[in-house]
């Protein structure tokens, strides 16, 4: 099995409905495919592409497979968002220093 990268597989928007829909609660591929204007066999594939990516895992229940989010794979990705919100917030902190200059003028109100 190749690994996917997960932001790549998230990257096309009818995946990331398929994933949203999975995020909600396991559910089977016809379930998916009930909500989205797309086939059975084009939310497996997609779906294949999560599994990949590792952000998706199934489970077999009778007959059908169930898709759940797999809790690993987004703990990566919220890890990544992490780090970019502390490097930008990091970073707007440096140049609101850099620019800021301490206001001189006299207070209103200040004795003369």
């Amino acid at each position: 099995m190749v690994t996917v990268d997960p932001w790549h597989a998230l990257a096309d928007p009818t995946r990331r409905k398929v994933f949203a829909r999975v995020a909600r609660g396991p559910c089977s591929v016809t379930e998916i495919a009930r909500d989205l204007p797309v086939s059975r066999p084009a939310v497996s594939q997609h779906l294949r592409v999560l599994l990949d990516a590792q952000l998706v895992d199934v489970q077999q229940r009778g007959r059908e497979r169930l898709y759940q989010p797999r809790l690993s794979g987004l703990e990566v990705l919220r890890r990544d968002l992490e780090s970019y919100w502390s490097q930008t917030l990091s970073t707007f902190k440096e140049v609101a220093e850099q620019s800021y200059e301490p206001d001189t003028s006299p207070t209103e109100g200040a004795s003369r």
